[in-house]
């Protein structure tokens, strides 16, 4: 394996590992938090949809997610899969 090769696959472990997408950060999500308080927490969202007053933003892949729902910018339910 290349000096290069090496380097590449150590960066993406240690990505991996700094990821905020994992069961400590799910399980400090609260029911009433702010969006503001979720993005401080998660980062910034990989996607978000909604209309009428209601918002659903997604964190992560579709392997390794959470799911926030917010009604008025406060977090009305929360799920997450493949955490770690």
């Amino acid at each position: 394996m290349s000096l290069r090769s090496l380097a590449l696959l150590s960066l993406c472990v240690v990505l991996a590992a700094c990821s905020k997408i994992n069961q400590e950060n799910y399980s400090r999500l609260k029911s009433g938090m702010s969006k503001a308080e979720v993005e401080q927490l998660l980062g910034t969202p990989t996607e978000c949809s909604g209309a009428l007053g209601m918002t659903s933003c997604t964190w992560g892949d579709q392997q390794s997610f959470i799911s926030v729902q917010y009604a008025a910018d406060k977090v009305l339910m929360y799920s997450g899969q493949g955490l770690q």
